[in-house]
């Protein structure tokens, strides 16, 4: 059968996804073609060759702009990732991975995201150590489907597929797990070797803030093996938005969080989910102060500041009473169950603020422009230090699509 395999979003990463998909299809003999439409542009002739066209959705936003983009499909489509027992009204969900991605279809990694660090910018490639996070926080579409449950990659395969990243141009590797101190010996024997072997790649991963905490003995090792920063899911500012959500940590945790990752020479990039049916507009303004007065404003992406809670099917929190009474009907556009603010001018707020940063003017002038829009007093942003090591992507899994990116697929 021929199959060809669409990614449509991935963080602006070279699709491992597709690489997965491809080693899997190509083992059951079947013949496949790729096409990533970040970077290129959707051609009706790729769908003529094939038999069916397949989908990546392993986020909210590559969902998004699958669906819009399978309008234009006369084939039987499949979806695989994440977001694929969503995707029923589109599509067929498909299960294919592969331990060892094959990357040979794969566009090159130069035409994708880099890092810039100490006045570099540095070809980034991007790997998994497991599937699955062992934690059931509420808001998140991980334990929808997994359930708590992880399943480590082997090790081999993890290291081989390092390697052929490092052979393709890559001097950093990012670790796309959810959560990457869920196995910390597995992972830890992963960063040790990649580092043995090449001791110039660095690399970044996510960890929830109780685990930073958790294993703070930890962090320098990691810092001597290369990690340059650390991705947590801070998400609020307010405790009981925080204990809703079953996120497992506190605002000071958070706090101390940044502390025990600086003290070892990382640094943090936050994410955010500002905007929850809980959320007021003190709460914004509160937590644009926690930026500011931990010295975050050049390590949190823009976008982060307009996230809005997203309620795919299956949705922890839709179990949860105190959503009932914002909760309104599932909208298959949107892939999410909607629901209002009690204060419409919080909504209102956060289609302000999400106007605002779609710019691609400095990080620090759109804060400023946030903080302004959110009615918060102005800061000494002479203050705030740039410059740290980043990814040149700056948008979100769990954010909408910019109109830019609606339109390369419609």
């Amino acid at each position: 059968m021929r199959i060809l395999l669409v990614a449509t979003y991935e963080l602006g990463q070279q699709p491992r996804s597709l690489g997965g998909a491809t080693a899997s299809l190509r083992e059951r003999g079947h013949e496949v073609r790729i096409v990533d439409v970040s970077v290129d542009s959707w051609d009706p002739a790729l769908a003529a060759w094939a038999d069916e066209v397949a989908f990546s959705v392993p986020m909210h936003t590559a969902t998004r702009l699958a669906r819009d983009l399978a309008r234009s499909v006369d084939r039987p489509v499949r979806a695989f990732g994440l977001y694929a027992d969503q995707c029923t009204d589109f599509a067929t969900p498909a299960d294919w991975d592969a331990p060892l991605p094959a990357r040979d279809l794969l566009p090159p990694l130069d035409r994708y995201l880099r890092l810039e660090h100490a006045g570099e910018q540095l070809l980034v490639g991007s790997v998994l150590a497991t599937h699955g996070c062992a934690h059931r926080c509420r808001h998140c579409p991980v334990p929808v489907v997994f359930d708590g449950r992880i399943r480590r990659l082997d090790e081999a395969a993890v290291l081989a597929d390092i390697a052929q990243l490092v052979d393709a141009g890559a001097r950093h590797i990012t670790f796309e797990d959810p959560d990457f101190l869920n196995a910390p010996p597995h992972s830890r024997r992963i960063v040790a070797a990649m580092h043995e072997r090449f001791p110039q790649v660095t690399f970044d991963c996510t960890v929830k803030v109780e685990h930073v905490l958790r294993h703070e003995p930890l962090w320098p090792e990691l810092a001597a093996a290369g990690c340059l920063f650390v991705v947590s899911a801070f998400e609020s500012v307010d405790d009981a938005v925080l204990e809703r959500l079953d996120k497992g940590h506190t605002t000071a945790d958070a706090a101390r969080a940044v502390g025990v990752l600086r003290a070892a020479g990382i640094e943090v990039r936050p994410s955010w989910l500002p905007f929850t049916p809980w959320t007021t507009r003190a709460d914004v303004v509160s937590l644009l102060d926690f930026v500011y007065d931990h010295d975050l404003v050049g390590s949190v992406d823009p976008v982060q500041y307009s996230v809005r809670l997203l309620l795919p099917r299956g949705s922890l929190l839709l179990a949860l009473p105190e959503l009932t009474p914002f909760l309104g009907p599932w909208d298959d556009e949107r892939s999410t169950f909607t629901w209002s603010s009690p204060d419409p001018a919080v909504d209102e707020l956060q289609q302000r603020i999400a106007a605002l940063v779609d710019s691609d003017d400095d990080i620090v002038s759109v804060y400023a422009r946030v903080r302004q829009a959110a009615g918060a007093p102005p800061v000494d942003l002479s203050r705030v230090t740039t410059g740290r090591p980043r990814l040149t992507e700056s948008w979100f899994c769990c954010a909408e699509p910019t109109e830019l990116q609606l339109r390369a697929v419609t």
